[in-house]
């Protein structure tokens, strides 16, 4: 196998490792490992079917180009086409294969694993981003680019899917503890999560500085209270209240 390509899996991989571990500190009643590993993978796996709807669905936007101003189109590309399909499939892994799993015995864990669900998105999206097509580089400088890459999209994109998943998982299992509004309440968390995620990347890619950087920054500060708040909430709830 080319040396590359084992380089990319290592470091598109790592990111996803490295919170992994510092998330699953956070549960005081650890899932087991082959619950962790299988929505990791789903979560991976995910990934797939969520880029070839991005690509269907922008085919279908540049039908409109002509009759939308680019603000509009820039809009809908990165909160629904991107930011939508995104946060929507990685909850499909867990209302798929968790929501009704005889494992799941307290709301910290609908919460945790849409993280995990989302690690293991980031972890493909990451490699598939390190595999795009860079020519004439010397060894050193696919290493070093590497290696820049990963750690931004550590502190970057693959932070920001941990902390919008992990958001969407809050509201869930609220939702499902909660005897009223259930799909209110589910969908608030969802589309909270849609508009700071499509901010994020709306920021970074029509933005000009320095709001390109500020507004992501605050995004992932405000997240990351919030997520920190929700997982303390979410142990005082002593049982999930099934669907």
């Amino acid at each position: 196998m080319d040396f590359k390509i084992i380089l990319y899996i290592i470091f598109g991989i790592l990111p996803s490792l490295t919170w992994l571990f510092y998330y699953l500190r956070k549960d005081v009643h650890p899932e087991s490992n082959s619950q962790i590993i299988k929505i990791f993978l789903w979560g991976a796996l995910i990934t797939l079917p969520v880029f070839f709807t991005q690509i269907w669905l922008s085919d279908l936007l540049k039908n409109f180009e002509f009759q939308l101003p680019p603000l509009a189109i820039s809009i809908i590309y990165w909160f629904f086409i991107i930011a939508f399909t995104e946060e929507f499939f990685k909850y499909l892994v867990v209302r798929q294969k968790i929501i009704n799993n005889k494992e799941l015995d307290e709301p910290l864990d609908i919460m945790l694993y849409m993280v995990i669900s989302a690690l293991g998105f980031a972890a493909l999206e990451n490699i598939l981003y390190l595999l795009s097509p860079i020519d004439n580089l010397s060894f050193n400088d696919i290493v070093n680019r590497t290696i820049i890459i990963s750690f931004i999209r550590f502190v970057g994109a693959t932070f920001l899917h941990t902390l919008c998943s992990g958001l969407v998982g809050y509201f869930l299992a609220i939702s499902i503890c909660e005897t009223k509004n259930k799909k209110l309440i589910f969908f608030s968390g969802l589309l909270t999560a849609t508009v700071l995620h499509g901010l994020y990347n709306f920021s970074i890619m029509t933005i000009e500085m320095p709001m390109k950087i500020i507004i992501p920054v605050v995004i992932l500060i405000m997240l990351s209270i919030f997520i920190i708040s929700g997982f303390e909430n979410l142990k005082k709830l002593k049982s999930v209240c099934k669907i």
